[in-house]
């Protein structure tokens, strides 16, 4: 299967969950990745076991300075950029009352802030070329209001927002913009999640595994360049919402 063979990807927050995933799918796919991700253990022990089509780019996208000099960290590491996929997120449930401030402040600049930073800051390259795709990791909360979810759920209302925005802005550059929205992945996302509703939500088979996500962008970014797939929402069968 060499359906992205030649092609140069990004994926950010790549060393676990849906970035490592979308990461494996895509080099497996022929692509060339790198792999951005400030646990540089990880990262390294990752790209060890992919191979050399992995290349592991160490960065802390919520320091203002490492998260403008994305696009020359990867162009230090390889020649162009076909693919950014803006993965990298956190998570807050629960009531908002009882959610720490500072946690607010995390999430929504790395989940937000730092999404629209890295399209803007790889957009202008991908315009020079007149080719490129782009996909953000957004949820299916970004669609439904999610009660439990009132710090999150807003968080991925704003990426429905600008993928909606940008892929017009985009389009006449040759470049696609899409999301993909999925409910619960069993990943370290889930660590805020209530123990119970967890153990019910396995139970019930109402978690997917990130490679059913990887599974999704594979789809959007093999498609003919005269398809744009504008957003993916892949849930669990079981899940109810």
């Amino acid at each position: 299967m060499d359906e992205l063979k030649g092609k140069v990807a990004a994926v950010t927050g790549a060393a676990s969950g849906i970035g490592l995933a979308s990461t494996e799918a895509m080099i497996a796919a022929g692509a060339t990745v790198v792999l951005v991700d400030r646990d540089e253990k990880a990262l390294r022990s990752v790209c060890e076991r992919l191979g050399e089509r992995a290349i592991p780019l160490a960065m802390d996208l919520l320091d203002t300075e490492q998260c403008a000099s994305l696009l020359d960290g990867i162009l230090a590491k390889v020649d162009h950029l076909d693919i950014l996929h803006a993965n990298a997120g956190t998570y807050i449930g629960g009531d908002l009352v009882e959610a720490n401030l500072d946690a607010i402040d995390r999430m929504l600049n790395l989940n937000v802030n730092v999404v629209i930073k890295n399209v803007r800051t790889v957009a202008p390259h991908m315009i020079e070329r007149e080719t490129g795709d782009i996909i953000i990791t957004s949820s299916v909360a970004g669609h439904s209001p999610v009660p439990w979810e009132p710090v999150y759920s807003p968080s991925k209302w704003a990426m429905t927002c600008f993928v909606q925005t940008m892929r017009r802005q985009l389009l006449k550059s040759g470049i696609r913009v899409g999301s993909v929205s999925p409910g619960p992945v069993i990943s370290a996302l889930l660590a805020d999640w209530p123990e119970e509703n967890l153990r019910k939500a396995k139970e019930a088979g109402a978690l997917i595994e990130p490679k059913e996500v990887a599974d999704a962008i594979m789809f959007m970014l093999t498609r003919p360049r005269n398809v744009t797939i504008r957003d993916v929402v892949v849930l669990p069968s079981a899940f109810d919402i």
